[in-house]
């Protein structure tokens, strides 16, 4: 890809970039939120046109190409956002579009089964075919999607935040797949925004900021310093200043609850524990586990059969999650696409989702647009969203842009206690530096924070004490100074500390 240009309107995703890759390499392509990472692989895979530049593929260029042409040229994309039909089983997600076929109307499901078989086989990836895609882990999933692309007759991999999701164990078992793809010439892009990871996995580094290409590196011959600099243009540092909290109050207590979950594992039974304020309470544990049901219980997403919840005293069990919001707690999702924002609206309208019917916004029926857009520029320049215009639609910011104006629309409100799930999923390490800062400055000024995070290093470097979830339960709770990450990894497993 040489001087590659995409613009849409009013921004230049892609500026003039290059990258190249080799036959059987596993190449890392990194990047602030923004950079034009994904853009640049979305014109790899033809579901953007270049505005200038060329690609050549195999020795060819090629121009104005589909996804198509793409699959047909032997490159395949798996998404970030997972592209499966939940009802359809594994097997059909895996032909779906290329079924092959005994006689028109009829599928060859039993050649298709030994086909997937031998990818299954060859490259240790584990998936059940049988399976609906709504009853699999993400890690099942993620296997599908890459199992989607070799049915296709993919050779060049584009892996867009693959581990985003997953667990440390299945990020192990995801880059044996790596490994043994490569050694079959099959060649890898991978994005990411774990620095940790690209320095086991890549052979090669490219960085982008500011959709433009800064450097291609050896990995070997760099480190993560070196890369963090280069993706931000300074000096990048994760290690919170955490100081040891001035507890107050109870502000959030949970009593003996018990939550229905979506599956057996994740119910919650029984489970009890309290957030007071100026504290973070971290939970710990791997997904699935009832992170995810015991937060929609206590923010109103989902009934309470048994136990209560109380803030600042008063119970919010049967409330509604309006009021709840109301009554001083914030709420960062774990999904920001179906919880956290409207898409389809713009930057300001998401700033301002749950603040429209103040005086100070609107009059009547009337918002003030004006007051609109001087509110969201404020939030735009301090969380520092990017691209900065405020009426932009928030279906053309990156993942990461688009956490920010989630965390800067919970933590700007005036909230007692700010509920934080996966903050930093997906987002790059400037933001996760400064999402990280963002809460430990909320904690210091008197706010009680419920974190949680499937990132050990985040929960440690964060929490004041540290509840860790297994099968709907808490296995233990530990204060930060004698929690380990072999502790903690025990009590994930169900163990005793």
């Amino acid at each position: 890809m040489k001087n590659i240009t995409k613009e849409f309107p009013g921004v230049k995703a892609v500026d003039s970039a290059n990258f190249d890759l080799n036959k059987g390499e596993i190449h890392a392509l990194i990047g602030e939120n923004g950079a034009g990472k994904s853009t640049m692989m979305k014109m790899l895979y033809g579901l953007y046109t270049p505005s200038a530049g060329s690609i050549v593929i195999k020795g060819n260029e090629h121009k104005d190409f589909t996804t198509k042409d793409a699959i047909n040229l032997g490159i395949g994309m798996v998404h970030q956002e997972f592209m499966l039909v939940e009802e359809m089983t594994v097997l059909e997600n895996i032909i779906l579009g290329f079924e092959p076929r005994k006689s028109y109307d009829r599928i060859d499901f039993s050649g298709a089964r030994k086909k997937i078989n031998r990818y299954i086989e060859d490259y240790g990836l584990d998936i059940q075919l049988n399976k609906k895609v709504k009853d699999i882990s993400v890690g099942e999933a993620q296997r599908v999607e890459i199992i989607k692309t070799l049915y296709r007759g993919a050779d060049i991999l584009i892996l867009d935040e693959p581990t985003a999701v997953l667990t440390p164990q299945e990020t192990v078992k995801l880059f044996k797949i790596f490994k043994s793809l490569a050694a079959d010439e099959k060649s890898i892009i991978f994005i990411s925004h774990k620095l940790n990871e690209i320095m086991d996995i890549s052979n090669r580094v490219t960085v982008m900021r500011h959709g433009k290409h800064i450097e291609t590196v050896q990995t070997k011959e760099t480190s993560i310093p070196d890369i963090a600099k280069m993706m931000v243009g300074r000096e990048v540092f994760l290690d919170i200043d955490r100081k040891k909290p001035d507890v107050g109050e109870v502000l959030l207590s949970v009593e003996d609850v018990y939550i229905p979950g979506e599956r057996e594992l994740s119910k919650i039974k029984g489970v009890s524990l309290e957030v007071c304020r100026g504290e973070v309470l971290g939970i710990a544990g791997v997904d699935g586990n009832g992170q995810s049901e015991i937060i929609e219980g206590i923010t109103g997403l989902r009934k309470i059969e048994k136990g209560d919840v109380k803030f600042k005293g008063k119970s919010i069990k049967k409330s509604s999650p309006l009021k709840i919001r109301k009554s001083g707690i914030s709420h960062i999702p774990e999904d920001r696409n179906r919880r956290g924002l409207n898409r389809e609206f713009t930057i300001q309208e998401n700033l301002i989702a749950d603040k429209y019917e103040e005086d100070i916004l609107s009059k009547g029926i009337i918002l003030k647009k004006a007051k609109i857009k001087e509110f969201a520029t404020d939030l735009i320049e301090r969380f520092d969203i990017r691209p900065s215009d405020p009426e932009i639609s928030a279906e053309h910011l990156s993942g990461g842009n688009a956490q920010k104006i989630v965390i800067a629309r919970e933590v700007s409100k005036e909230a007692d206690l700010i509920i934080a799930s996966q903050p930093t999923r997906g987002v790059d390490i400037g933001s996760i530096e400064f999402i990280r800062e963002t809460i430990n400055k909320a904690k210091s000024k008197g706010v009680g924070v419920l974190l949680v995070s499937a990132d050990l290093q985040e929960i440690l470097s964060l929490s004041d004490r540290i509840a860790v979830m297994y099968e709907g339960k808490i296995t233990g709770i530990l204060n930060n100074e004698e929690a380990t990450e072999e502790k903690l990894g025990l009590l994930m497993t169900g163990g005793q500390k």
